[in-house]
């Protein structure tokens, strides 16, 4: 009796798992403006849609780039935006002076780590080496179940098509289940990776050794 009973726990610990309100999305998203103008207005388009729906924009804290435009936009349309910064960036005067909040921290390590506790799901607009490193650390993070939170790219004019191929080749060579590359949302505006953020629902973690938990 008690090892069908552990039976059927461990197996409703491993169910997918569906993702809770959305009150916060941490942007991931370049420190400069790229050179398509596309780039930098659907920056201000999802800073205006976060405003818009209520939900708090948690990101890096700087003025500058597409990151300084998402948070113009989500300001001006009456939003709230907390950034997370170390403190030697903020030395260097790239920090957004009129956020909502703006969380200094010692390292980047600290900075990654408050703005995903902060976070309900992970949007990444068109960027460099620092939002690829960031997205992918959330996504490697929500298959082994430390999370269930969504995360999400919004591929401007083909923007993420590489590195959706790249994700895909490494499913079809075997260094991940095609349910984890599955996970990844790609569509061409911020307004529909939120929408489908609503429904997202987690698959189960990749080892099955330990439930789905918020761990941070």
């Amino acid at each position: 009796m008690t090892e069908a009973r552990n039976r059927l726990i461990s197996v409703a610990l491993f169910l997918p798992q569906a993702v809770g309100a959305l009150k916060s999305i941490c942007v991931y998203c370049g420190s400069s403006t790229g050179n398509d103008p596309a780039f930098a207005a659907e920056a201000a388009r999802a800073g205006a849609l976060l405003a818009e729906q209520g939900l708090r924009l948690v990101y890096g804290g700087g003025r500058v780039g597409l990151m300084g435009l998402v948070a113009d936009a989500v300001l001006a349309a009456g939003g709230e935006a907390t950034g997370v910064m170390p403190a030697d960036l903020v030395s260097q005067e790239i920090a957004h002076t009129g956020l909502t909040e703006l969380v200094v921290v010692n390292s980047m390590h600290e900075r990654k780590w408050a703005m995903a506790e902060r976070a309900d799901a992970f949007l990444s607009l068109p960027g460099g080496p620092g939002t690829f490193e960031e997205a992918v650390e959330q996504w490697t993070w929500g298959l082994l179940g430390f999370h269930s939170k969504p995360c999400g790219f919004v591929n401007v004019n083909g923007y993420y098509e590489p590195w959706r191929r790249t994700v895909q080749q490494m499913a079809d060579k075997g260094f991940v289940g095609q349910q984890y590359a599955d996970m990844l949302i790609y569509e061409p505006t911020a307004e529909a990776v939120i929408a489908r953020f609503r429904s997202y629902v987690a698959p189960p973690p990749k080892w099955g050794v330990a439930p789905v938990e918020q761990r941070y």
